[in-house]
């Protein structure tokens, strides 16, 4: 047992939530669940980034201020709790003055200790859409390559922030591992930058052109830009500038899940910061791709977004769970398509997987009154299995995860097919007994498996076969693996469709 902290990026609340932001959660979620399984003490953050000129502007337009569209706009992401059944312990609002505030401060001042915050004359691209600077090599025929919009040119005084100085310290944690990028071609991709030369970043604009934010301490002429005030929200939630006991319990964070669009952004000016400061280094970071659509990327304009709603009021959550964390590559670009849904929720999860559960308990209950049959000596060995799991777990490999658990559903459904307990029920042989037994063992270990990924379809699954549903609070994988309340004699539950099958045209 030991501590895990896992955070995901913030969202920035421009927009309304879409399967990008789903991916995400789910997979940041899969490794929390996954790790209480395993008896640790989990702290899962997630939260919202609120502030900015583009929020203002917003605003402005719909004719309420900054904080009441902040307010409506950050409950559509604390929502994803309920939509995507997630299990964050903490969420964490920028605009929160108590809980992120005092933290985002604190760090600042830290910087300005350790002598590497200035104020310089600036002059460059800004791309209102990406609330960021950028440089004008990234533009694309003069246009941010995201957006697609021409950036504006800015001429004006701001604090600076002395990332260059830590360049070669930055480079050392990532090539020693004290500082681990996933996928590896994101850590070459930043040492490639940092070889370049880093250069020292803009960390405040003048509050009359940005005046949604926190203040700069002993300088309200200037707001802090969104590297201290949003990255910042990873310390702040834990306690960092308000509880330094609660922030040394559980910093550094163990984990770090967010995209490749922000990815240099927590490579290099996040852990330049933590440097300055005097703060551990996140032990790792999980950078993931884009969700397109129909094999476009997602656009307002093109019409094609999807939000992670209308799959859920379809399909369920779990089907969207099992969707992002098998279908869509854990560190690279995928595509979301209805007719894929529709063909691996009748294959993979009507089919193999609840037509199992299934009939496996229809044959208990005809065979054996629904009593669980005698245990049998010749169990299924899953031991491989779950260390199999474990290492592509460890690896944040979520779709081989997903295939391993698939596997032995297969296999299952195989056995069935082989061993014929329909024949064996009809000759009265001695053996049906314990085949059915072995299903029901075997079924309880797939729930198990499955749970950190589809949490309710897990416990749905165990509850059926009479077993003991997993509880986080008062988890203990080894005793779950052992026993899970199946005894011999003892009656398992009345069957129940786990995916009913879709009618699909021709």
């Amino acid at each position: 047992m030991s501590k895990f902290y896992i955070t995901t990026s913030l969202p920035y609340i421009n927009s309304k939530p879409h399967i990008g932001h789903a991916l995400e959660m789910v997979q940041a979620d899969a490794v929390a669940r996954w790790h209480r399984l395993f008896g640790d003490t989990v702290f899962f953050l997630t939260g919202t980034d609120e502030h900015g000129s583009k929020i203002a502007q917003i605003a402005a337009e719909a004719g309420v201020t900054p904080e009441v569209l902040s307010q409506q706009n950050s409950e559509a992401f604390s929502g994803l709790k309920t939509v995507l059944n997630l299990s964050n312990d903490d969420f964490i609002r920028t605009s929160d003055q108590v809980r992120h505030w005092p933290g985002a401060k604190a760090l600042w001042q830290k910087l300005v200790e350790s002598g590497d915050i200035y104020k310089s004359e600036y002059r460059g691209f800004y791309c209102v859409g990406c609330e960021a600077f950028v440089t004008e090599k990234d533009l694309v025929e003069e246009k941010c390559p995201i957006h697609l919009t021409p950036p504006e040119v800015i001429e004006e005084e701001n604090y600076f922030f002395r990332l260059s100085k830590y360049a070669g310290q930055i480079a050392d944690a990532i090539h020693s591992g004290e500082f681990k990028i996933i996928p590896v071609g994101r850590a070459r991709e930043i040492l490639n930058v940092i070889e370049k030369g880093l250069t020292d970043i803009s960390f405040s604009r003048p509050a009359d052109k940005l005046p949604w934010g926190i203040p700069v301490p002993d300088d309200p002429s200037q707001t802090m830009y969104v590297w201290c005030d949003a990255l910042s929200n990873y310390i702040s939630a834990i306690g960092y500038g308000r509880d330094e006991g609660e922030f040394q319990s559980w910093w550094p964070a163990d984990l770090h899940m967010l995209g490749k669009d922000i990815s240099r952004f927590h490579t290099a000016i996040w852990p330049g910061m933590l440097l300055s400061a005097g703060l551990a280094l996140p032990k790792k970071i999980f950078i993931h791709g884009f969700i397109g659509s129909g094999g476009r990327k997602m656009s307002k304009s093109l019409g094609n977004v999807v939000a992670p709603e209308e799959i859920v009021a379809k399909y369920g959550t779990d089907v969207l769970r099992y969707y992002l964390l098998k279908e869509i590559p854990a560190t690279d670009d995928g595509d979301f398509s209805w007719s894929r849904l529709a063909e691996i929720y009748n294959s993979e999860l009507a089919n193999n997987l609840g037509n199992l559960l299934s009939r496996s308990l229809t044959m208990v209950e005809k065979y054996k009154n629904s009593q669980v049959p005698d245990l049998a000596d010749d169990l299924w060995s899953v031991d491989k299995i779950w260390q199999t799991l474990r290492q592509s777990m460890d690896e944040l490999d979520f779709n081989r995860s997903i295939q391993i658990i698939g596997e032995l559903i297969k296999t299952m459904n195989q056995y069935v097919d082989q061993e014929k307990p329909w024949v064996l029920a009809k000759n009265e042989d001695a053996k049906l007994p314990k085949v059915l037994y072995r299903l029901l063992e075997g079924l309880r270990q797939i729930g198990i498996m499955l749970y950190p990924f589809l949490p309710d379809t897990a416990n749905r699954v165990l509850t059926q076969l009479g077993a003991t549903p997993i509880n986080e609070n008062s988890c203990d994988l080894t005793t779950l693996q052992k026993w899970g309340g199946m005894l011999p004699g003892s009656s398992i539950g009345k069957p129940e469709i786990l995916f009913p099958k879709e009618e699909t045209s021709t």
